[in-house]
């Protein structure tokens, strides 16, 4: 059986200080900060339960991040 690889550490960044930023701010500081994967998302959107490592999901209204996630 293959070892399985040791996943790089997830920034050390509290997803809540993204919400009420622009949504094009908090995707470019959310990079700047290490997150490997940014996912910006409509209110209601259907997506996947699966955690990926690494990731930091935005729901975005109005132009602006309404919540914001690890996964």
């Amino acid at each position: 059986m293959a070892p399985h690889p040791t996943p790089d550490a997830e920034p050390e960044d509290s997803p809540e200080r993204y919400v009420g930023l622009e949504a094009g701010q908090a995707e470019r500081l959310a990079r700047e900060r290490g997150w490997r994967t940014v996912r910006s998302l409509q209110p209601g959107s259907i997506i996947t339960m699966e955690y990926l490592f690494g990731r930091i999901n935005f729901e975005v209204e109005g132009g602006r991040v309404k919540r914001s996630w690890k996964g």
